[in-house]
């Protein structure tokens, strides 16, 4: 075999990211706040607020996952302060298994403590997406962090 047979040297790709873009979800028994973020940008944008419970809720999420295209989705779990669980722990972690098992999309859960007390205190209109965003964005900085080590 002479130079000439042999085949270009290929440049590697890059390792891929899994989960580039992602929806986030700051549940609630009555709205559900939501937001959309990308690694490429690091943080959350909100979306809007689910106000539909229940199979409702599930509807206007599908159409949302449809249209956003997320790669996977982040769930706020909320927490009391010394970090034990409440009722609201539960239903946000149930929320988390039912996107899971319904949008087959890998979720992640995000300790939520004091992110809706955050954007109000920052003047948020829609205290719920904007919660939504400020967990993913913390989603995506802890990832950063865990790659970068």
């Amino acid at each position: 075999m002479t130079a000439a047979d042999t085949p270009p040297a290929r440049t590697p790709l890059p390792p891929s990211r899994p989960h580039q873009t992602f929806l986030a979800f700051d549940y609630g028994l009555k709205r559900t706040g939501v937001a959309s973020g990308n690694r490429l940008l690091g943080h959350g944008t909100p979306l809007t607020t689910v106000t539909a419970e229940g199979d409702a809720r599930f509807v206007k999420i599908a159409a949302l996952i449809r249209e956003w295209q997320p790669d996977a989705l982040v769930v706020g779990v909320p927490f009391h302060p010394d970090g034990a669980a409440h009722d609201n722990t539960r239903r946000a972690q149930r929320f988390a298994r039912q996107l899971q098992g319904r949008f087959r999309l890998p979720v992640f859960e995000v300790d939520e403590r004091y992110s809706t007390t955050e954007v109000l205190a920052n003047g948020a209109r829609d205290a719920d997406a904007a919660a939504a965003a400020l967990l993913l964005t913390q989603y995506l900085d802890e990832q950063e962090r865990k790659e970068s080590r």
